[in-house]
């Protein structure tokens, strides 16, 4: 996002934060009530551009949008997407990706709330690893012909009783509201902004054979010094990656020996 959207992005971040601060709200509603604003506005082009028409009085807009909302969603989820479109939009579409991830930020808020949000991260890895290892679940879940319902409902069979239900919403959501997202890399981005919940960034180890408790907590340790922040291991079993560990933090990729290249980041730090 450029410029004014950047700028609306946090905003709204803030806005959501603060609403969401009031445990008397409903995370898991308003994620519901989201959605819905997110699907009519990415269905409805011609509106989204009179709510992000920058040469249109703020005040007008928002009033504009709570009487299209009233009675639809929530006070809550109206009063935010009123706000939203009081801000100033570099693309109309980037009102409607806003919302996106604000969606999936209030699922991951009720996950935080009732002490899932590590399950949920975890989750979110592991089946974007089923998905990676199967062409035909990928086929099925990415499939243009097969109607979105069936295929939250495959979700949910998948899903269902063996993950957290932040996680079956969530993927749910992704696999049937795509809006140009691939599967994978959607999966990578809920992934992202779970750990975000943290304030910490997320590595994906892959290594030749398991590694030990021990090894999990040294490299998550020398990880954190690196990066200065607290780093999330999202670990995966591949007997083909060379030198034996491989390390992927964001677009950063390390490979072969990283233990000696860690110490001896560790040592130029500490010196």
């Amino acid at each position: 996002m450029n410029g004014a959207s950047r700028e609306a992005l946090a905003a709204a971040r803030e806005s959501l934060e603060a609403l969401t601060d009031n445990t008397s709200v409903n995370a898991t509603t308003l994620a519901d009530e989201l959605a819905a604003v997110t699907e009519l506005l990415d269905r409805e082009v011609s509106l989204r551009r009179v709510l992000t028409d920058p040469a249109q009085d703020g005040a007008a807009k928002a009033e504009l949008a709570g009487r299209l909302l009233s009675g639809q969603v929530g006070g809550e989820a109206t009063d935010l997407v009123s706000g939203m479109v009081r801000s100033r939009w570099s693309r109309s579409r980037d009102l409607v990706d806003v919302l996106e991830e604000l969606t999936d930020s209030a699922d991951l808020i009720a996950a935080e709330r009732d002490g899932s949000l590590d399950d949920v991260e975890d989750e979110l890895f592991r089946f974007g690893r089923t998905v990676a290892s199967s062409s035909q679940l990928r086929a099925a879940l990415t499939s243009r012909t097969a109607s979105s319902s069936a295929q939250a409902e495959l979700v949910r069979s998948l899903l269902g009783g063996k993950a957290r239900p932040a996680t079956v919403r969530l993927v749910t959501r992704l696999v049937s509201q795509p809006r140009g997202r691939s599967l994978e890399g959607g999966l990578e981005a809920l992934s992202k902004l779970a750990a975000e919940r943290r304030d910490r960034s997320v590595a994906v180890v892959t290594s030749a054979v398991p590694l030990s408790d021990q090894q999990k907590q040294r490299l998550g340790s020398l990880l954190a010094q690196m990066y200065g922040r607290q780093v999330h291991l999202n670990l995966d079993v591949d007997p083909d990656v060379l030198g034996g560990i491989a390390v992927r933090i964001g677009d950063e990729v390390i490979n072969g020996s990283i233990a000696d290249r860690l110490e001896e980041a560790q040592r130029r730090m500490a010196g």
